[in-house]
């Protein structure tokens, strides 16, 4: 296997020559999708490398991205790469202190910026950052009068000599190396300051290949992109999508999503688990308001579909019969569902936590090609996933190819293969303890292989949480039971130390606001609805519902409604929206020591 012809240097230019006038990109511009050719992108690539160089960037030297999904994020991205340089993402939520400490940790001279929002952090941290020399900004009118520097994106290429430069990058191309670092990657972290994760191109090589070897995907294809490509999840799957010769649709604002796939109609969607809670929960809502014989067809359909989800799954084909109900199912009821995620779908890769089993059993079972993996920043995204037909729902899937996996001391999953770091930034001590001797990378997460090589994620060690009755909690699975609920949008658990199991709850007001109107309830705000004892009484019996199949020591005994949802604004959540508990635990000290009196 040559790896070198997979150095997504090497795929780019192959793409734009094998391609030319043909579709790359769209994106969305003054309220209205825009296009651009492979031509056009490859040579805006060009442009932004060459304006680099007249800026007299090092090989290896890190180029900081501070901004949200466009087609100029990936542009800046790739030509970084064409001349060795290492692209650093900061996400676009980031606080001005979280950027201001990656771009003194990972050194950035160079700083591209999206929105406003972030050009305000920046100006907030220019005094703690001495090592910034330029600001480049995405958006062209928050340029101000007198900065020197600070320059729009068109000034800061047009200040190059474009052809002084040309011989300069194609050394730069063809110096390529596998080992030459892509991207440090800064995980969010849900505690302590981020790890620079450092990811070679030897690393995206082997995602290309192992996603070649296990997924179907068409070239000609449409995918849309509105995880933040700051995270390795998105960024690897943009990558893999122009490896494929996919249009990739960038999506800015993600309260869009819902009205985007029905103008973008895409084939190929990555999305969070909570995303499928909320669609999934949605569904269950609207179903519930419907007749009874539309909710008896409801469920009709969806029992034949599990059906045969089971036999699939078996490897067995479905009976004459159980084809012809399920086809009657999918025109009456599956396809508008899938509809509404535009009508064209092929597969919804899905990571970055745990996703309830039956809450996939149901996506697939309708006919939504849900992949769910499991990876990290660490491992440049995913090291499993589930197989088209024979997958475990429980499991996260089995191994890519070039990955292997064994389990450690408590049950600890380590990671060894071609998509692993080789270590994190400037940090030799991190280094040091996520590491075994022999090489392999300490996950952080528990969990098993079963005889098929299918991987199962028990608890996220770190997380892991002991009663003071000595009893272990896993809070994720605790989560991931109760919060399915229609009527709760974000719960965060407690049990550390403490005497028994509580939650932080949110509901979801949308619905409760309903059922309190069912119940004619009066209340002047959602603080007042909360503290109305028929709605507690409410949660209390969905919380014994939900809690079924939990141990009576995992169960929640004590929980305490909320009015503001978790939010990354307030350092609460990551992201990809994982819980920061420590930041909750502080944040909401009072309500939880009250649950405890």
């Amino acid at each position: 296997m040559e790896l070198q012809k997979f150095h997504l240097v090497t795929r780019l230019a192959s793409q734009a020559a094998h391609y030319g006038d043909r579709e790359a990109i769209r994106y969305w511009e003054n309220g209205q999708l825009c296009s651009m050719s492979w031509k056009v992108f490859y040579q805006k690539i060009q442009e932004i490398a060459k304006a680099l160089l007249h800026y007299q960037v090092g090989v290896q030297e890190p180029i900081g991205i501070f901004a949200p999904n466009s087609p100029e994020w990936t542009i800046v991205d790739m030509a970084a790469a064409h001349l060795r340089a290492c692209a650093v993402p900061i996400y676009a939520t980031n606080t001005a202190d979280q950027a201001a400490y990656i771009v003194n940790n990972a050194d950035i001279k160079i700083l591209f910026v999206g929105e406003k929002e972030q050009y305000e952090k920046v100006a907030q941290i220019r005094q703690q950052c001495p090592g910034l020399q330029l600001v480049v900004l995405f958006d062209e009118s928050l340029q101000q009068e007198g900065a020197q520097e600070v320059l729009p994106l068109s000034k800061f290429v047009a200040a190059a000599n474009q052809g002084a430069y040309e011989a300069l990058l194609r050394e730069r191309i063809q110096q390529c190396s596998l080992q030459d670092l892509y991207t440090i990657i800064y995980t969010s972290g849900t505690t302590g300051n981020p790890k620079g994760v450092m990811i070679d191109y030897e690393n995206v090589a082997y995602q290309l290949i192992n996603h070649d070897e296990r997924l179907s995907v068409v070239e000609g294809n449409v995918s849309m992109s509105f995880l933040p490509l700051s995270h390795v999840y998105e960024r690897m799957w943009v990558a893999y999508v122009f490896h494929k010769g996919v249009i990739n649709c960038y999506l800015d604002d993600t309260n869009r999503v819902a009205e985007a796939l029905k103008e973008v109609k895409p084939h190929y969607l990555c999305v969070v688990p909570r995303l499928l809670e909320k669609i999934y929960t949605k569904i269950y809502e609207k179903i519930g308001k419907e007749s009874i014989v539309k909710r008896m067809v409801f469920a009709a359909a969806t029992r034949i579909a599990k059906i045969q989800l089971g036999r699939t799954k078996k490897g067995k084909y479905p009976s004459f019969i159980l084809k012809k109900l399920y086809g009657v199912a999918d025109r009456l009821v599956f396809q508008k569902l899938k509809d509404a995620l535009g009508g064209n779908i092929q597969m919804i890769p899905c990571g970055g936590a745990l996703l309830e089993p039956s809450i996939g059993r149901f996506f697939r079972a309708i006919g939504v090609n849900v992949t769910l993996g499991y990876g990290m920043t660490e491992t440049t995204a995913t090291v499993s996933c589930w197989d088209d037909h024979k997958f475990k729902l429980k499991s996260v899937g089995t191994l890519m190819p070039h990955i292997e996996a064994k389990i450690g001391d408590n049950n600890e999953i380590l990671l060894k293969g071609g998509s692993v770091t080789k270590g994190y930034y400037k940090n030799p001590e991190e280094n040091a303890k996520s590491f075994t001797e022999d090489g392999y990378l300490r996950t952080g997460d528990a969990g098993y292989l079963d005889e098929e090589g299918n991987l199962y994620i028990t608890e996220r060690i770190k997380e892991l949480m002991k009663t003071s009755n000595g009893k272990y909690i896993a809070p994720q699975q605790i989560e991931g039971k109760v919060g399915k609920d229609s009527f709760i949008e974000q719960i965060a658990v407690i049990a550390d130390a403490r005497k028994y199991v509580s939650a932080l709850i949110v509901p979801n007001y949308e619905a409760l606001a309903e059922y309190a109107q069912s119940l004619n309830l009066k209340y002047k705000n959602y603080s007042d609805l909360i503290k109305n004892s028929q709605i507690v009484e409410f949660f209390q019996k969905r919380l014994q519902h939900l809690q079924e199949e939990l141990a009576a020591y995992e169960q929640i005994k004590k929980f305490t409604l909320l009015t503001t949802p978790f939010s990354i604004s307030n350092d609460e959540l990551t992201p990809t929206l994982k819980l920061k508990r420590k930041n909750i635990y502080k944040n909401y000290f009072r309500e939880i020591e009250a649950m405890y009196v």
